[in-house]
């Protein structure tokens, strides 16, 4: 069984090791302490919703939300910044679930819609277009970096 919950503070510790997964799933290196201090700043702060994905009282994985802005249609948005299933507990309809509680999320809140990028070659694409999820053909995405 899939329960899905909105993290609050006392969920930190069970999320940072997810997060340190998944940014080590990107190639970077196991940070949990990191890990732990980004959670507690974004949720003490109110600065993102994360939704924790629990299976058969396991935890097994999670999304974060940002708030962004259009101003082109003077709504606020959602960014879908992360999206993490542990590898253990994939294709057990987890990641959909997570998707379908941001959706729903937004719905409540009223929001103008979810954004998210994902690689060219990330297989999730299905269940994003299955989900009503739309491919955006018309714009290019750009990244500067601050030089270090």
């Amino acid at each position: 069984m899939i329960d899905i919950v909105r993290a609050n503070r006392t969920d930190i510790p069970i999320l940072a090791p997810l997060l340190d997964q998944y940014r080590q799933f990107y190639q970077q290196e196991s940070n949990l302490v990191g890990a732990t201090e980004f959670l507690s700043a974004r949720i003490l702060n109110s600065e993102s919703v994360v939704f924790l994905a629990y299976y058969d009282k396991t935890p097994s994985g999670f999304c974060q939300l940002f708030t962004s802005y259009s101003s082109v249609s003077l709504q606020p948005i959602l960014i879908l910044n992360d999206l993490f299933v542990k590898k253990t507990h994939r294709n057990k309809k987890i990641g959909e679930a997570l998707l379908r509680k941001a959706q729903d999320f937004c719905a409540v809140i009223e929001y103008k819609g979810l954004a998210l990028e994902t690689a060219v070659d990330n297989p999730a694409q299905n269940l994003y277009e299955r989900l009503g999820w739309k491919k955006d053909v018309g714009y290019f995405h750009y990244f500067w970096q601050r030089p270090v």
